[in-house]
């Protein structure tokens, strides 16, 4: 009876030593996570000192020692002429006057010898003005006298953007801009512009952007979407969002925007969705008529994507160590525990990718098979030697799990040298958002969902191809109205990657 029951205390014992060990891990990663850096950067070291030996047969050439040397440099900066050779240009010149040009010492006339320049940085604040579109009419004197009928003629005049307002494409790109690129909510930009004695209120301007959304930017969005699903290397990603008015919900309910967007090759395609949840549903219906590869983080929801091979994303298994790493005691830390084991692994092979860069594609591949393909046999038989040693719930027991789990993902960027070894490229697109979110924190309606995932699309493509989001929007505005849009020839003319769009328009004007 006392050794059953000291048996069942042991268990006990060892198993609330470990939940209190799972806890304090859980607290050093959050106190990490709150007051530390969030760069995951590690030394370099390649030193593994698990499975060397397999490591070791199943590379045919040993790479050579690397030696790392850390040093700090000046960044090298741009000449000035350089950063300034696209700006506009006043000149203000400061002349004596004819009575002045006179030589203090024998009255003799002066001449201009040379001359001294100052530069400086003129910023002109946005401005406000009214502009009266006024077209004539035009009638015929002598057919008034003459005629039964008299012609009449209009002088043409270009479409309005939003008939019946007072927006104009400038007044709509700009709040477009200030919302979507540079994070001014609509209640702010209403301050600003009653600081510039405008009374214009955010209600109004909501309107304009929904209005504007779905009759010029939605049909845009639909054509890009077309030529999404034609590629056939893509990226994924998912984050939440929070939508107050849906019907039959409530407003503490999460919504998600998911992100769509194009590789490496060819012109940038960057889309948004917004939809109620998270289910696999939503990506296969996106999707419909894709086929190829698709960069995913460890979320299920892409599994069941028919036609299509998805490939994992290392920077989200690099994580998992880094994480378990940070999460252990700073006495610990040094030592050569397996969670700095992984992370080396994982390091070696973006360490590989980093060489690869400039190679072509099938060139990326063949050396990806030679240089990568041991590294991840050796770590495959590293996971599964420690994964039975490890506390499934731990972070490194959770890093080996993830792992274990995505490996036929995490092994897929072998099969094609335009494949990417993360997702690094969709998170980097969705960034833009999760930042945007943290000043408007929420959208009101599902119609205003939809447009902010539409414009969201609009200017971040227009980014990804070398275009000033607020021109481009501003050149959008003026010649869709005056356009047939429902020809996806004449809508090709105004992509963000068309040679017709106006020079202005780009990053560097």
């Amino acid at each position: 009876m006392l050794v059953k029951q000291v048996a069942e205390l042991t268990a006990q014992v060892a198993e609330l030593t470990a939940m209190v060990e799972w806890f304090k891990e859980q607290l050093r990663l959050s106190k990490k996570r709150q007051f530390a850096s969030s760069s995951e950067r590690t030394s370099s070291s390649e030193q593994l000192s698990i499975f060397n030996e397999a490591e070791a047969e199943a590379r045919p050439l040993a790479e050579p020692t690397v030696e790392t040397i850390t040093y700090t440099r000046r960044k090298e900066r741009r000449p000035r002429e350089v950063v300034l050779k696209d700006l506009p240009v006043e000149t203000v010149e400061y002349r004596l006057s004819p009575e002045e040009q006179v030589c203090p010492q024998c009255g003799g006339p002066l001449h201009e010898m040379s001359t001294e320049v100052r530069q400086e940085l003129k910023i002109i604040p946005a401005q406000v003005k009214l502009v009266k579109h006024v077209r004539y009419v035009y009638s015929c004197r002598r057919c008034e006298r003459e005629e039964v009928t008299t012609p009449v003629i209009t002088a043409s005049m270009p479409a309005p953007v939003l008939p019946g307002s007072l927006a104009s494409p400038s007044a709509l790109a700009y709040i477009m801009d200030q919302k979507y690129v540079q994070g001014m909510p609509l209640y702010r930009q209403e301050e600003q512009l009653a600081r510039l004695g405008i009374e214009l209120s955010r209600q109004t301007m909501a309107n304009w952007i929904l209005s504007a959304a779905d009759k010029w930017l939605k049909p845009l969005y639909s054509r890009m979407h077309e030529l999404l699903v034609k590629r056939d290397v893509l990226h994924a990603d998912e984050t939440t969002l929070q939508v107050l008015h849906e019907p039959g919900r409530t407003a503490q309910t999460q919504s998600y925007l998911w992100l769509y967007r194009t590789g490496n090759i060819g012109p940038p395609i960057i889309l948004y969705e917004y939809q109620t949840s998270r289910n696999s549903e939503h990506p296969k219906k996106f999707l419909s008529g894709f086929k190829g590869y698709l960069h995913v983080d460890g979320y299920a929801g892409y599994n069941g994507l028919s036609n299509v091979t998805l490939v994992g994303c290392w920077a989200h298994a690099r994580r998992k160590f880094d994480e378990a790493l940070k999460a252990l005691p700073d006495k610990k830390r040094p030592a050569a525990v397996a969670a700095q084991e992984g992370l080396d692994f994982c390091n070696r092979l973006f360490a590989i990718e980093r060489d690869l860069k400039d190679l072509k594609p099938y060139e990326r591949y063949l050396k990806r098979l030679e240089r990568s393909r041991p590294v991840l046999d050796a770590f495959w038989a590293w996971l599964n030697q420690l994964s039975p040693q490890v506390l499934p719930k731990s972070g490194l027991g959770q890093a080996v799990s993830y792992c274990l789990s995505q490996w036929d993902k995490l092994l897929a960027f072998l099969l094609d040298g335009r494949l990417e070894i993360s997702n690094n490229r969709s998170e980097r697109s969705i960034k833009p958002f999760v930042i945007g979110r943290k000043n408007w924190l929420f959208a009101n309606t599902p119609r205003g969902a939809q447009a902010s995932a539409t414009i969201y699309s609009i200017v971040e493509t227009a980014k990804e191809n070398g275009l000033n989001p607020f021109r481009y929007l501003t050149c959008l505005f003026e010649s869709m109205p005056n356009m047939d849009i429902t020809e996806p020839t004449v809508l090709d003319q105004v992509l963000p990657w068309s040679k017709s769009i106006p020079a202005i328009c780009r990053s560097s004007n």
